[in-house]
């Protein structure tokens, strides 16, 4: 899903911005595994998410340490998926009984859906989404975020000295290496709050976010807990297995998620999927976004 993008090849750089770093990575040529990833630290409040106000509040500052990041892992490639942080932008579920199939006129329809709730000028937004048929129905997953806080997040990259040709929520790019084919619970924990999907037959079935983040684990599942009771009574099934990524990890979360569900919790980013670190990182949940951006 993609806010903004040309029509080109997908890049084999991707760098996510959050609160707190500044988190770069480079794909194989063949995109089966990252094969080199950095983090660098950013200065105490220059990176604030937030729908409805400025994100950036010291850019020439975050920019430059986006380019000391890519720096590392680019090579002579300037193109990079730019991974942005879920509290940045709305994603939303919605289910039409038809939809045009004309991007422009589709987009202008899913706007006037949304005007009412969002807590922005849905006018003054960038906008993309993906619809797909489901049964006499058209489902359709919607980013929205207000386009001068996508261009505040672009222009880090173009200061840096990058092009930024594909712009991704996080946790939206970190499900790029979920199977969804089967019913799938996934938690993208945040030191700022937490974002919650299902997945299942190749669709998005839920996505929550939560003001809760990885300081109280009891009390993050208690709030994960009513999305497993959502599932199960609206599409008749349960959750085959659940997936933690971000600041905490599956070993972390799995005794507390226990108590409430028999399905086996695994890491969100496999082993598999990580190369070597220019700055000693080994935690695989925070490249959960950069991971999904590039495999996916």
């Amino acid at each position: 899903m993609v806010l903004r993008s040309r029509p080109a090849p997908r890049p084999l750089l991707a760098c996510e911005i959050f609160p707190d770093r500044v988190l770069a990575a480079r794909a194989s040529v063949q995109r089966d595994f990252v094969e080199l990833h950095t983090a660098r630290q950013l200065p105490a409040g220059a990176v604030n998410p937030s729908l409805t106000a400025p994100n950036i509040a010291d850019p020439s500052a975050v920019s430059q340490v986006v380019a000391e990041a890519l720096a590392g892992v680019s090579g002579r490639s300037r193109d990079v998926i730019a991974v942005l942080p879920d509290a940045a932008v709305r994603t939303v579920l919605l289910e039409f009984d038809s939809l045009s199939q004309d991007a422009q006129e589709a987009a202008g329809v899913i706007r006037f859906r949304l005007k009412k709730s969002l807590p922005f000028d849905v006018e003054k937004s960038s906008l993309s989404y993906h619809a797909q048929a489901a049964g006499t129905a058209v489902k359709v997953v919607v980013s929205v975020a207000l386009a001068s806080v996508v261009h505040e997040y672009e222009n880090l990259f173009i200061q840096a000295g990058y092009h930024p040709g594909v712009v991704l929520p996080s946790t939206l790019a970190a499900l790029g290496t979920v199977d969804a084919g089967r019913p799938t619970l996934v938690i993208k924990v945040g030191e700022r709050g937490t974002t919650v999907a299902i997945v299942d037959q190749q669709e998005l079935r839920l996505f929550r976010t939560l003001d809760i983040a990885l300081t109280n684990p009891a009390k993050l599942v208690d709030e994960v807990y009513p999305s497993l009771v959502f599932f199960q009574d609206q599409f008749g099934a349960s959750v085959e297995r659940i997936l933690v990524g971000g600041v905490n990890s599956a070993r972390e979360l799995a005794p507390v998620l226990s108590s409430h569900t028999a399905a086996p919790i695994e890491d969100l980013v496999a082993s598999r999927y990580i190369g070597g670190s220019l700055s000693g990182d080994t935690q695989s949940g925070p490249l959960a976004g950069v991971v999904g951006a590039l495999l996916g």
